[in-house]
């Protein structure tokens, strides 16, 4: 498929533009606070920040080195019997439904949105709509949209990417728990027994 070549930079620009700067630019607006909590400190929260940071700069250069030539690709070490036309429509079908999917939990979230944790500024407990499904439907879409793009290009970069965030994630799905337990108490903990965490 090589018009993948023209439309995957494409597409990671844009999600990048609707998952992250225009949520954030939305939220800042109407509140006055900024959501991105990630600071520069040295404790893990903000060390996730950093990976997290680093892993979307990887999933740029994987995505730019596949439109680039197959030469440059050649480096990321594709995955040959991985590359398959199935696995390609499933891929791009997976990063456009988890685009949707974020999308529609971040409206949910309302004034909630935050990127990382946030220990100033009071939020309230988001659990209807999409949150009924899942406690952490964007980090949901954000594992599914790798996962998608691996399906897409398979080669060494992205499934370390893959595998990277998915971990990562788990973490600081934890570190989320623990800082809403102590913010929302019993009200939290109810909504983690009928809930679960990803799917």
């Amino acid at each position: 498929m090589s018009w993948l070549k023209l439309y995957l930079p494409i597409y990671l620009v844009l999600y990048m533009l609707v998952t992250f700067v225009l949520p954030t630019y939305r939220t800042y607006k109407k509140t006055g606070v900024n959501p991105i909590t990630f600071g520069k400190s040295d404790n893990a929260h903000d060390y996730i920040g950093f990976v997290m940071k680093l892993l979307i700069a990887l999933l740029f250069i994987a995505v730019l080195m596949f439109s680039l030539s197959e030469k440059v690709y050649n480096y990321l070490v594709p995955i040959g019997y991985l590359q398959t036309y199935f696995l390609q429509i499933a891929g791009i079908t997976i990063i456009h439904i988890a685009l949707v999917w974020i999308c529609t939990a971040q409206l949910q979230m309302g004034n909630s949105w935050r990127i990382g944790i946030d220990e100033e500024n009071k939020t309230g407990l988001v659990t209807k709509g999409i949150f009924s499904i899942s406690r952490n439907p964007i980090f949901l879409g954000m594992i599914v949209s790798v996962l998608g793009l691996f399906f897409i290009i398979p080669n060494a970069l992205t499934f370390f990417i893959a595998l990277t965030t998915y971990f990562i994630i788990q973490v600081q799905i934890r570190l989320e728990e623990t800082f809403l337990t102590r913010e929302h108490g019993k009200q939290y903990q109810e909504y983690k027994q009928k809930t679960k965490r990803l799917l």
